[in-house]
């Protein structure tokens, strides 16, 4: 079985994307948020994944797509209600993410008090790179996150800016639902989230690890 479900390969098998919003302070500030208490969760389905080679596509029904930039753990097996001291032994890597954001849907959710599904989990919202296995990162609280839009960058931010650590977000995500090998969680953006718009080219990076590139385009439907 672990020969047809590579690691290498988690977006093709993995079945869920657990996502933290807020976890920035300085991202906090400038979407003119409450700092939180507690990790702020949502989810995104499997269909959001989008491999590096395929397109960041633009729902129909937004005029404000954004790009958040994150860093995401990769679960290795199946976890449930970790303890924070124990949650590091059930990562198998990391990977980074794009959380494609419709920000006027999601404006509108928040006003009326609505889950953020439509302006989070549509198809192809979530671009992923390539898997990095946990011992080519050996801290994943020191790493330096970058994205370009054609050239242009845009964000820029370190990981020891979270504010909750990874094993905390493990050990707290892990109490409310169980946690499968090939999972992710997403871990936050920090600042200078944007819009992009069709034919744009996106740019990220984690600093002297990897980087990934897409193009933004409208979906045929």
């Amino acid at each position: 079985m672990a020969a047809s479900r590579p690691l290498s390969r988690f977006w093709e098998w993995g079945k869920n994307i657990v996502c933290v919003g807020r976890n920035y302070a300085d991202h906090v500030r400038e979407m003119q948020s409450a700092a939180p208490s507690e990790p702020v969760l949502f989810l995104k389905p499997s269909t959001a994944y989008a491999p590096e080679g395929s397109q960041v596509l633009v729902p129909a029904y937004t005029r404000n797509l954004h790009h958040e930039l994150e860093l995401a753990v990769v679960m290795g097996k199946r976890c449930r209600a970790v303890s924070e001291a124990a949650a590091m032994d059930y990562v198998a890597g990391y990977a980074l993410c794009l959380d494609m954001t419709a920000r006027d849907v999601q404006d509108e959710c928040k006003k009326k008090g609505l889950p953020w599904t439509l302006a989070k989990s549509f198809t192809a919202s979530c671009p992923v790179s390539a898997f990095v296995p946990k011992e080519k990162i050996p801290d994943p609280h020191n790493l330096k996150l970058w994205l370009k839009v054609n050239g242009e960058l845009r964000q820029e931010g370190e990981t020891s800016s979270m504010i909750f650590s990874i094993p905390y977000i493990i050990s707290y995500v892990s109490k409310i639902m169980t946690l499968e090998e090939g999972d992710i969680i997403l871990t936050g953006t920090p600042k200078g989230v944007g819009p992009v718009k069709e034919n744009d080219e996106i740019q990220a990076g984690i600093h002297g690890v990897l980087s990934m590139k897409f193009k933004v385009e409208r979906p045929e439907y």
